[in-house]
């Protein structure tokens, strides 16, 4: 299956050097207060990958100020908002590190909404709606991808588990570009399951339909 993969809520070194070694396109790291995942030090994510691979800062309404602090600090090369941050917002960061722009889908979520955000990002992110921004487990329903029809290409979040591959390579969708890997995949929240997370991106690489 031909899309990125983001190995994300990382907050310990050793376990981000051991997700390096599976060679992501990206990690990411949770600055929202109020998750699980939260990093609070930048010492705890202080690794650099070999490869290049990206680390993906996700913010929840921040200030302009602290996602610049944050690039500085810990090093990102691509900006998540998972908010209610505005198209002129995401404009804003966006000129500076891309931007993956979040939304929570449920079965009312009008997909029209996102025209005013076309050119504000590079990458959409389409999420389960929670009430805490993400970080449930749980999925929505991917028939409702069938009515996204914009050229900007998207990447999947929610809940996507290690019994989904081929529920995932059943997927078409000529936007889906990337996955999103998270709680699913952690032996406690915030450290992953290297072993388990070798096999999901083995059997992705090579499962059939």
């Amino acid at each position: 299956m031909p899309v990125r993969i983001k190995i994300c809520g990382i907050t310990n070194n050793a376990n981000l050097q051991s997700i390096y070694m599976l060679n992501p396109d990206y990690v990411g790291f949770i600055f929202y207060p109020y998750s699980k995942r939260y990093v609070g030090n930048p010492q705890q994510v202080a690794a650099q990958p070999m490869q290049p691979i990206q680390r993906v800062g996700v913010f929840v309404n921040p200030t302009l100020q602290e996602v610049s602090q944050k690039i500085l600090d810990y090093k990102l090369d691509v900006i998540q908002l998972h908010g209610h941050e505005s198209p002129e917002f995401c404009s804003k960061i966006n000129k500076i590190r891309p931007v993956i722009k979040a939304f929570q889908i449920n079965k009312n979520f009008n997909f029209n909404s996102l025209n005013t955000y076309k050119s504000a990002c590079n990458m959409f992110l389409f999420d389960t709606s929670t009430k805490l921004y993400g970080g449930s487990g749980k999925k929505f329903d991917w028939k409702l991808l069938q009515k996204y029809m914009l050229p900007k290409p998207f990447m999947l979040s929610g809940g996507i588990a290690p019994n989904d591959i081929h529920a995932l390579k059943k997927l078409e969708h000529p936007q889906l570009k990337a996955l999103d890997l998270n709680s699913q995949f952690e032996l406690s929240p915030g450290i992953k399951n290297i072993d388990l997370l070798a096999s999901f991106l083995n059997q992705l690489r090579y499962a059939t339909p």
